[in-house]
């Protein structure tokens, strides 16, 4: 399908149109036979309810960015494109950090790691032995899904738990020479993005950037010459540019010791990411070119700054690198070619501009950074009570699943402020539904909303608005008459933690 306009993508949003798959219902795409219901209780009960009443929110004056994700052909290379934005042209940036920072806060040597995907090593979390009792909820897609959201994770991808190391080239061109050093442009990722998969990840994900190489690789041709543009396929312009900075960094560098690559693009070349987002992860991709007797098969390349002028750069501006490394882990995209309307802020793989967010839960349990004492699979026929703890903090349970069937299942979490989740306006009990037949991009993932059209309880900027209030608290419930699945919220204690009531037919 070719590329719309920002135009005809608003336009298809507005009028409700369905995705090309035929997946998904953009905006809040609840179906007509869920039900969600707010039951008044009494006073005792009413009490326990968390202050997590809906503001006067608004949707955000921009348009959410429309993204799709392409395919060159149907092997193992997983290719993240385009993501839209309207708005205000990107200010010049200041230097995050000092190179001196950030020699401190970046290790400039290698470990033992690989780039490539190794089949004998796990990609994801396939290594972690699971307990028998949720092999029911262990979901999978078919082969032809190239980034399933089934776990375990498929081969070809990077470790996500232990020590990962992350080598990270910075390039320009002769037609985008650098802006600023080499070193200031990684200082606007690394450390964040290192402090933000140890959050996440409550400490399971070792992430070390590393840059052995603390200048611009100049690139032997112009950025016009590689013909690098939205949607572009690895053939022939990325191939040619991973060709030409292996070349280039060979003498420096040894491939070998790395896990995978992230090349950060001079930000002035290609377009504003308020017009035209060009980062993109090639991921598994066993046709890369080889670097050191190894195929450079897992990389990220990110390029101008997501700068929306609010000021907030600084803070949120690195959030793209985590984004596009969620790939390389194995993660899809949850924005559809509609937009976030199906996830929300609720996952970093739906949205990565505005304010900080975490991943969902079932995307925590397939990158093994939850114990499978952390997950309950309710497989069986029958009502059982759970005590959720919020997300953000470690220990306790965080997720129940509901399996439907070998491919698709409901997942139940606690979602509270905290951690990397700045924005959570309303806390309270998130149900989404996980279908593992549904590729990046075309909605794997599809969110509830506890109050349909009511505009969410947050204004701040580049966050789906209607999904911010998306969770249930105690006297709701969700309901899918269909498969016999109900969840209701019961009560909430001193601590946070939420008792909800699963049960099935």
């Amino acid at each position: 399908m070719q590329p719309t306009s920002r135009r005809t993508r608003s336009a298809l949003r507005r009028r409700g149109r369905r995705t090309p798959a035929g997946h998904i219902q953009p905006d809040h795409i609840q179906p007509d036979h869920i039900h969600t219901e707010h039951v008044h209780t009494d006073q005792e009960h009413t009490d326990q309810v968390l202050a997590g009443r809906k503001q006067d929110g608004r949707r955000h004056a921009g348009r959410p960015r429309s993204r799709r994700t392409r395919s060159e052909r149907a092997r193992p290379e997983r290719i993240r494109s385009e993501r839209i934005r309207p708005g205000r042209r990107p200010r010049r940036l200041a230097a995050l950090a000092s190179v001196t920072a950030l020699t401190l806060a970046v290790s400039t040597s290698a470990g033992a790691g690989h780039l490539r995907p190794d089949p004998a090593t796990a990609a994801g979390s396939t290594s972690l032995a699971r307990r028998a009792s949720l092999t029911p909820c262990m979901i999978s897609g078919p082969s032809s899904v190239q980034m399933s959201e089934g776990i375990p994770t498929g081969p070809g991808y990077s470790r996500s738990t232990g020590t990962v190391r992350a080598l990270n080239l910075m390039i320009d061109f002769s037609d985008a020479p650098g802006e600023g050093s080499a070193m200031e442009r990684l200082a606007e990722f690394a450390p964040q993005t290192r402090a933000w998969f140890a959050t996440s990840s409550y400490g399971r994900l070792d992430y070390r950037p590393e840059a052995p190489i603390s200048d611009w690789l100049r690139m032997p041709k112009s950025f016009k010459e590689y013909g690098i543009e939205r949607g572009a396929p690895f053939d022939p312009g990325y191939r040619k540019l991973v060709e030409d900075l292996v070349r280039k960094a060979d003498p420096r560098v040894d491939f070998r010791k790395y896990d995978f690559l992230n090349v950060l693009v001079t930000p002035n070349a290609g377009p504003s990411a308020l017009d035209t987002v060009l980062s993109v992860t090639f991921a598994g991709n066993q046709e890369a070119p080889v670097a050191d007797g190894v195929p450079v098969a897992n990389a990220s390349f990110v390029y101008s700054r997501q700068d929306d002028g609010s000021g907030s750069y600084a803070e949120t501006g690195y959030r793209v690198l985590p984004h596009e490394n969620g790939h390389v882990f194995g993660l899809p995209d949850l924005y559809t070619h509609e937009g976030g309307g199906a996830v929300g802020h609720w996952d970093i793989m739906s949205e990565d501009w505005g304010a900080g967010n975490d991943l969902l839960g079932w995307h925590k349990w397939k990158l093994g950074w939850l114990d499978d004492t952390q997950v309950r699979c309710a497989a069986t026929p029958g009502s059982t009570e759970y005590t959720l703890t919020p997300l953000p903090r470690p220990g306790g349970l965080k997720l129940v699943f509901v399996p439907l069937d070998s491919r698709t299942g409901y997942a139940i979490e606690l979602r509270a402020r905290g951690g990397n989740d700045a924005v959570v306006c309303r806390p309270g009990i998130l149900v989404y539904k996980v279908d593992a037949t549904v590729d990046t991009g075309g909605g794997p993932v599809r969110v509830y909303d506890s109050r349909r059209d009511s505009g969410g309880c947050t204004n701040s900027p580049n966050v789906h608005a209607e999904l911010s209030d998306a969770t249930f608290v105690p006297g709701e419930s969700f309901r899918d008459p269909g498969s016999g699945v109900e969840v209701k919220v019961l009560a909430t204690d001193p601590e946070g933690n939420h008792r909800v009531r699963v049960t099935r037919r």
